[in-house]
C-alpha cells in the first residue's frame, strides 16, 4: 500500500480556509518523496463541493464525512470524525493548518491517536533514507532552527501556519476518487452545544495582504505608526509590527509579524525601522519582494531585502507617500 499523505481542509459555512490548498500544494511534493498518495479530509455538512475543489488543487482521493452534527465546528465531533478516519486508513503524515480551529484540533487527534505533533513548523521534507517526515520549526525563542522526527509513531503530524507554502495553481480538470464515511455520533453524545455565535470583526488581514507596510522600535513612537498607516493605504496594505512595539503596547497583537505573530507572504513587504532579528523574518522573509529602511546599514534585515535604504525613515516614509499621491493623482 502507498503511504498517504493527509491534509486536513478547514472549512467554515463551507469555504474552505486558503492554508488547507496551501499544505495541498506541499502534499504533492512529499508524496513525491514517499511514491505516495495525495489525500484529503472534509468534514462538515453539505460541503461535497470542498472535495470537488480538493481535486482542483491537488488531492487524489478526499475523504468525506457529511453530517448535520458536523454543521459548525465543535472539538469532539471533528476530532472524533479524524481519529476513526486515521485508524481505519493509515495515513503515514496528516497535516493540518496552523489556526484557531487547526491547533485546537490538531492536539485532541494526536492525543487520542497516541502519535506526535510539531507546531507552527516552517519547513517539512521526506528524509531520503529513513523516508521519516523533518518538520522543522524555529526554536529557543527562534535562536535556533529544530529539526523534529516522530519515527515511531503514525501518523506524523504538523501544523502549519497559513502562508508558510504558496498557493498552488488550480486546475478545475482534475478528478479524483470520494470516498464517503460516516461520522458514527449523534447530537445527543456532543457535550457542547453551540448557543449563539458572535463573530469577531476581523480589522486586519496580514497573512493574505499583498503589501504591507510594518513598524519596528525605530519608529520611535506609537503615534508615528500614523505615516504608515497613510502609505499602507496608498498603496492597497496593510499595517504590520514588530514584536517589541506589541510588547511596548504601541500597537495591537494582531499586526504583529514574525514568529509569535503572523506569517506572511506579501508581494511587497517595508519594513520600517525593524532590525530583522531571527524571529521577525521567519514570518515575512517569503515576501516577493522585501524593502529595508533603517539608519544602521549593519542590521541584519539587510541581508534578506531586495532594496535596502539607509536612512531616517522620518524623512523616507513622508517623501514615499509624496512620491505614491504624486503618481495616482497622474493615473499611474
Amino acid at each position: 500500500m502507498k503511504p498517504r499523505v493527509w491534509v486536513f481542509v478547514e472549512q467554515e459555512e463551507g469555504q474552505a480556509h486558503p492554508v488547507s490548498w496551501e499544505l495541498l500544494g506541499k502534499a504533492q511534493e512529499l508524496a513525491r518523496d514517499l511514491s505516495g498518495t495525495v489525500e484529503a479530509l472534509v468534514l462538515g455538512h453539505e460541503v461535497e463541493s470542498l472535495a470537488r475543489e480538493a481535486f482542483a488543487y491537488g488531492a487524489e482521493r478526499v475523504y468525506l464525512i457529511d453530517d448535520p452534527v458536523l454543521s459548525y465546528y465543535r472539538n469532539q465531533p471533528y476530532a472524533h470524525g479524524v481519529v476513526k478516519l486515521c485508524r481505519k486508513y493509515q495515513p503515514e503524515i496528516l497535516l493540518l493548518g496552523a489556526t484557531t480551529l487547526g491547533r485546537d484540533l490538531a492536539g485532541s487527534i494526536a492525543t487520542a491517536l497516541e502519535t506526535g505533533l510539531t507546531a507552527d513548523v516552517t519547513g517539512l521534507e521526506i528524509d531520503p533514507e529513513t523516508k521519516n517526515l523533518i518538520m522543522t520549526r524555529p526554536a529557543f525563542g527562534g535562536n535556533i532552527m529544530a529539526s523534529i522526527l516522530c519515527p515511531d509513531h503514525r501518523p506524523q503530524m504538523s501544523t502549519v501556519r497559513p502562508r508558510t507554502f504558496p498557493l498552488p495553481e488550480s486546475d478545475p480538470s482534475r478528478q479524483g476518487e470520494i470516498v464517503r464515511e460516516e461520522l458514527g455520533l449523534s447530537e445527543e453524545e456532543v457535550a457542547v452545544k453551540r448557543v449563539d455565535f458572535i463573530a469577531k470583526e476581523k480589522t486586519v488581514n496580514l497573512e493574505y495582504a499583498e503589501v504591507i507596510v510594518s513598524g519596528g522600535r525605530g519608529l520611535g513612537a506609537p503615534e508615528k505608526f500614523e505615516m504608515l498607516r497613510e502609505l499602507a493605504r496608498l498603496l492597497g496594505g496593510e499595517v504590520g509590527a514588530s514584536r517589541a512595539v506589541v510588547d511596548a503596547g504601541w500597537i495591537s497583537y494582531e499586526h504583529q509579524v514574525g514568529q509569535t505573530g503572523k506569517t506572511v507572504r506579501p508581494k511587497v513587504y517595508i519594513a520600517c525601522g525593524i532590525s530583522g532579528a531571527i524571529q521577525h523574518r521567519v514570518g515575512m522573509q517569503n515576501a516577493d519582494f522585501i524593502i529595508a529602511i533603517n539608519t544602521d546599514p549593519q542590521a541584519p534585515i539587510f541581508r534578506i531585502a531586495d532594496l535596502g535604504i539607509v536612512g531616517d525613515l522620518h524623512q523616507v516614509i513622508p517623501a514615499l507617500i509624496e512620491a505614491v499621491r504624486k503618481a495616482k493623482s497622474h493615473g499611474q
